[in-house]
């Protein structure tokens, strides 16, 4: 299977037409499209640590959930982080390539593998082209007990949260940055909202709100999705290796 064939069956697994508008993902570089693949490495990003690891490992492509190249490059001059990867990717005859939003809109994707991770029951679609879910609790919760649930759930190292004061039945999740879909959330009826990450502001006033907020981290609600990746890499005959590709950490 050449780099090209095995985006083209990735295609048919997570459809370009499921993505947002403004999205950039897909094969952001790749120096020869026709190359066999035999070894992809799965991670939530491609940075330098990752094309180390690419290269450690012998794989001809990476695989990821963000963007190598978001918000666009308008030049390759090394001594830039984005041109320094674009030229060691290039160098190196590693491909890129990326399943973003069309990955949280999908079924079985980003958002579906969050109400999983939360044993949600009576899961539906919610916000432009459904991408977020929402979803009824085993049992209602408090917004602190809830916090606590998330937090084992996604193994995040602290899970930020608002409280309205009222038990919790319904929750909505979107992975990752969740403003744009909040107010859908509360439009579907949710008791809860659940992100990765959303602004202080937001988060504090929605304690005069019927939704409580939680965050739990851009990285730790998204980054479970790398192992719909590493399935579908095999289940294409490929050898996945799964990586994680965030340096950040919290005390």
């Amino acid at each position: 299977m050449t780099v090209r064939e095995f985006y083209e069956y990735l295609n048919r697994q997570i459809p370009p037409e499921l993505s947002l508008d403004g999205d950039c993902d897909g094969i952001s570089c790749s120096a020869d499209p026709d190359r066999e693949v035999k070894r992809v490495l799965i991670a939530l990003d491609v940075n330098s640590a990752v094309i180390d690891e690419a290269i450690e490992e012998g794989c001809e492509v990476i695989l990821t959930h963000h963007p190598m190249l978001w918000g666009g490059l308008r030049e390759v001059v090394a001594g830039t982080p984005a041109s320094d990867r674009v030229i060691r990717l290039i160098r190196s005859g590693i491909t890129a390539m990326s399943f973003h939003t069309r990955l949280d809109v999908a079924e079985g994707g980003v958002n579906d593998i969050l109400a999983g991770m939360l044993s949600l029951s009576e899961v539906s679609r919610f916000g432009e082209k459904g991408i977020g879910r929402i979803g009824r609790l085993e049992s209602p919760l408090t917004a602190e007990m809830l916090a606590l649930k998330v937090r084992e759930a996604l193994g995040a190292p602290f899970v930020e949260y608002s409280d309205t004061g009222r038990l919790i039945e319904r929750v909505a999740v979107c992975g990752g940055s969740g403003g744009s879909v909040r107010k859908d959330a509360a439009e579907a009826g949710a008791d809860a909202f659940l992100c990765g990450e959303i602004g202080y502001h937001t988060l504090a006033d929605s304690n005069d709100t019927s939704m409580s907020i939680l965050t739990a981290g851009h990285f730790y609600t998204e980054n479970p999705v790398c192992g719909r990746l590493f399935g579908l890499t095999a289940e294409a005959g490929l050898t996945p290796v799964a990586v994680l590709s965030n340096r950040s950490g919290a005390v």
